[in-house]
């Protein structure tokens, strides 16, 4: 890990252990007593038992969807309804099935010219959203941040070895080429403003990443060990992906 804190944690039996974990979590932190929420979503598989769970009775009848706002922490540069997009999953499994706004979803605009104008728009209504052009320390853009991992180490569209992992001025950049499969452009938040949180929750499971997780664990510079948060770093894990000696933590 980097020199900033370590994150807190939590084995799980198996997904839907996880998936039920998580949903808790979110639940807790969004039924504070505020007048709007933000939350940032994650792509690939692995949260989409999660979303599955957000959109059955017990969370659509207890969040209070109309105080809060989504957005996506990235997206590959294709169109909302291609199954690759990780808005149109999310929409699938989640705001399909739930009474939500439209002007509460806050997808990356993967219809502009390129992924640089999509990353400017998408900065420009971040910052519309915050009220500022700078993130401030104590004044969270998000309540919630959802990450993920792949077997590479990547997190959001952060792959190894890239130039966007060092950027820390902008909010949002462009990804020309993918350090892996769906091998699609993409736009991603750097990493400053997934930062900027009450609390970012990271998604793994499966045997298949076992591996990666005991890279991270071990210190790795791999791009999900640069992810921080300024509040709560929980990593939520199940038993397939947890290396053996943190099993059952």
């Amino acid at each position: 890990m980097t020199g900033r804190k370590r994150p807190h944690l939590v084995v799980l039996a198996d997904a839907a252990a996880l998936a039920h974990a998580a949903a808790k979590r979110i639940s807790a932190r969004l039924s504070q007593a505020r007048a709007r929420f933000a939350v940032c979503l994650t792509g690939g598989s692995t949260p989409e038992r999660l979303y599955d769970l957000l959109a059955s009775e017990v969370y659509r009848d207890a969040l209070p969807w109309d105080r809060i706002h989504w957005f996506w922490g990235d997206d590959r540069f294709v169109p909302h309804d291609d199954p690759r997009s990780n808005f149109g999953s999310a929409r699938r499994r989640l705001f399909d099935r739930v009474l939500v706004s439209s002007d509460n979803i806050h997808a990356i605009p993967t219809s502009a010219e390129d992924v640089e104008k999509a990353a400017r728009l998408y900065e420009a209504e971040l910052r519309r959203f915050y009220g500022a052009d700078r993130l401030a320390t104590g004044q969270p853009l998000f309540d919630i941040v959802l990450m993920g991992v792949g077997t590479d180490g990547h997190t959001a569209s952060f792959f190894p070895g890239r130039a966007e992992l060092e950027e820390k001025e902008r909010w949002v950049v462009g990804v020309h080429e993918a350090g892996l499969e769906p091998f699609v452009p993409r736009v991603t938040l750097t990493f400053p403003t997934l930062a900027s949180t009450r609390e970012m929750l990271f998604l793994i499971d499966g045997v298949t990443k076992r591996s990666v997780l005991s890279r991270l664990l071990a210190g790795a510079d791999l791009p999900a060990a640069r992810a921080y948060s300024e509040g709560d770093l929980v990593w939520l894990v199940d038993r397939e992906a947890a290396p053996e000696h943190h099993d059952g933590a």
